[in-house]
């Protein structure tokens, strides 16, 4: 079976419908979100529209949680964060919220007799960035179950988001994969003299694993991993009227690959 999975989507629609249209040349066999459809971009609604039709497995990222939740203090928020909250919660009706808040929090299969277990951000937050830098014990900590988890197994394979770029690293015979981010890629070790183009980083991003779905025996056809990237119309996507109140940041953040203006010079 070849399992395509994406992450991170973020309302922004062309880099979703050109991610799908390459799925559709893979021939996958089933396709696993692991969340933040909404907020950010400008097409949440059509996004959660398309994902929903597309996807055979849906889950809840944080973004999707908090603009779907209820119970917000906004005394407590900052101008800007209650800006976010109220223009993202007035896209979506009350049956779009109630689909995206009642998203699980992760999904598990076997694949040729490793445990694949996928989660947005970590087994026990849906908001906790952990990157390629972080040590070892603390990347060892993602294979580990919760009573988040199905299961009270530790995982072989660990697939995730959340962090929108991504990598494969190997810990103790155990292979930690972020898949990366369709709608919103981005990295943070950037110099202006040593920057390759900018189309290295500005595409969307997706993963396929491929191997024997459910099967609980290490077969010899194996499991192969394939990290995909996609070009898509960036101005396309951005020639919309909207009144995101993150429309500048996010038109910066999608031209140029940065999160902000937060930038790791080397």
């Amino acid at each position: 079976m070849r399992i395509a999975i994406i992450s991170d989507i973020h309302g922004n629609l062309e880099a979703l419908k050109m991610t799908f249209k390459d799925i559709e040349k893979r021939h996958i066999d089933k396709i696993i979100c692991l969340g933040d459809i909404i907020a950010k971009g400008n097409h949440s609604v059509e996004c959660l529209k398309l994902v929903k039709a597309k996807c055979d497995v849906v889950i809840r990222g944080n973004c999707d949680r908090h603009f779907s939740e209820n119970n917000h203090d906004i005394n407590k928020m900052s101008d800007i964060e209650r800006k976010r909250l109220e223009w993202n919660q007035s896209l979506l009706n009350k049956e779009q919220r109630k689909w995206l808040n009642d998203l699980p929090f992760c999904y598990e299969f076997m694949l040729n007799g490793s445990l694949v277990r996928l989660f947005h951000a970590t087994p026990w937050t849906d908001r906790e960035p952990i990157v390629n830098e972080d040590s070892i014990e603390t990347k060892y900590k993602m294979f580990l179950p919760t009573d988040k988890t199905i299961s009270h197994k530790k995982a072989d394979i660990a697939i995730y988001g959340h962090i929108h770029h991504p990598f494969l690293d190997k810990i103790y015979n155990r292979t930690l994969i972020n898949v990366g981010s369709v709608g919103f890629s981005f990295d943070v070790i950037r110099n202006k003299e040593k920057d390759a183009n900018l189309l290295e980083t500005t595409v969307a991003n997706y993963f396929i694993i491929e191997g024997d779905y459910e099967s609980q025996d290490h077969t010899e056809n194996g499991i192969s991993f394939e990290f995909r990237r996609v070009k898509y119309d960036i101005e396309k996507e951005l020639n919309c009227e909207t009144d995101n109140p993150e429309k500048d940041n996010y038109i910066y953040e999608i031209r140029n690959g940065m999160y902000g203006n937060m930038q790791k010079i080397n």
